[in-house]
């Protein structure tokens, strides 16, 4: 088996004539949560769309569990959208049992005990016979989540998933990403925040589609010379000493 869930090469594409993600390389092993760090307009979301199939490159090669991506392979991936994708007449319980139903659980005993789980787990219990309109940001992207991960997918797309959630429910969050993680998920989260960034195993800053730096939390912060510096000022680092080499050349 590939120790790679995802490999990218000279991956490349474009909006008409703006350049958004430009010759990026990458390779991500399985079993790991791996962020996507860098400021709005970096190229995040555009290459979690790529990486799904919801775009096709203008140039490179994408493998994502040895397949490229596409709508035929779905059941291997979970994807919960920046904003929320929702059927916001529908209750909870019933837009995360219409994704499990999408997803191929065809069992309705099996399907029902893991939409429930699943409803437990992003803390909605109490709300899942509430319809989605009647609930706050925070709630309906914990919807969204269960959404994503209920038909347990081996490899799992969130884009800015702790957004408008509270401190306690960001951390039970990740809690449950370290089990998926243990158990040989791949999960990629995109954020412009540190928040979620210190708790991945590795990370990669971005900045204009391309890739300045790799690597885990701690040797991003080592590069700089300064171990107990913040991951905000280690991108800023990185792109200083970006924009060197480049003024070199």
């Amino acid at each position: 088996m590939n120790e790679n869930a995802i490999k990218i090469d000279g991956l490349g594409f474009s909006y008409g004539k703006l350049k958004v993600i430009n010759d990026l390389s990458l390779e991500i092993p399985r079993g790991t949560s791996f962020g996507l760090l860098g400021p709005n307009g970096s190229g995040k979301t555009t290459l979690i769309k790529l990486l799904i199939g919801l775009l096709k490159p203008s140039c490179g090669n994408i493998q994502c569990l040895g397949q490229r991506p596409s709508f035929s392979n779905a059941i291997m991936r979970g994807y919960m959208p920046q904003l929320p994708s929702l059927y916001t007449e529908l209750t909870v319980r019933h837009n995360i049992d219409f994704f499990a139903r999408i997803y191929g659980l065809k069992y309705k005993k099996q399907r029902e005990e893991r939409v429930d789980e699943v409803i437990k787990l992003v803390d909605l219990w109490d709300k899942r016979k509430t319809q989605v309109m009647h609930l706050s940001g925070g709630m309906k992207q914990r919807v969204s989540l269960g959404c994503a991960i209920v038909h347990n997918p081996p490899l799992i797309f969130l884009d800015e998933p702790t957004v408008g959630l509270d401190p306690d429910v960001r951390v039970k969050f990740w809690e449950y990403f370290r089990t998926l993680t243990n158990a040989g998920v791949t999960i990629i989260v995109s954020s412009h925040t540190t928040d979620d960034a210190a708790h991945c195993d590795k990370l990669v800053f971005l900045r204009q589609g391309q890739i300045i730096a790799v690597g885990t939390p701690d040797e991003l912060r080592s590069a700089t010379g300064n171990a107990n510096t913040s991951l905000e000022d280690a991108f800023l680092y990185f792109i200083r000493k970006t924009g060197e080499v480049q003024n070199a050349q």
